[in-house]
C-alpha cells in the first residue's frame, strides 16, 4: 500500500534520492526528501510536510493524528508525536 507518489519512480522506504512526494490521488505536494529518515515501518517516513497546508490532521490520541492530503482528502497514514528521529520530533 502506498500514500504517496515520488516523482520520477514509485520505490518509497528505502528511496533517498532528492525530490518531492505527492498525493498518489491528486499530485498534491506532501513531503520533502531532505525530511525522509530511515525507521523500520514498512512505510517511508518523515519529519514534516512541505508546507502547513500539504496535509490536515485529525486528532486520533494523544500521541497520534490520523494524516490527509490536504488537497483532496486522500488518507496518507498517521503522524506518530514524539517518535522522530530525534527527541520532541514527530513521525509522518
Amino acid at each position: 500500500m502506498s500514500f504517496c507518489n515520488f516523482f520520477g519512480g514509485e520505490v518509497y522506504k528505502d528511496h533517498f534520492k532528492p525530490g518531492m512526494y505527492v498525493c498518489s490521488q491528486c499530485n498534491h505536494p506532501l513531503f520533502s526528501s531532505r525530511s525522509k529518515f530511515s525507521h523500520s515501518s514498512p512505510w517511508p517516513t518523515f519529519t514534516d510536510t512541505i508546507r502547513e497546508d500539504s496535509v490536515t490532521k485529525m486528532m486520533e490520541s494523544l500521541t497520534a493524528f490520523k494524516v490527509l492530503c490536504g488537497k483532496c482528502g486522500n488518507g496518507l497514514g498517521h503522524e506518530f508525536v514524539n517518535d522522530g528521529p530525534e527527541e520532541g520530533v514527530s513521525r509522518f
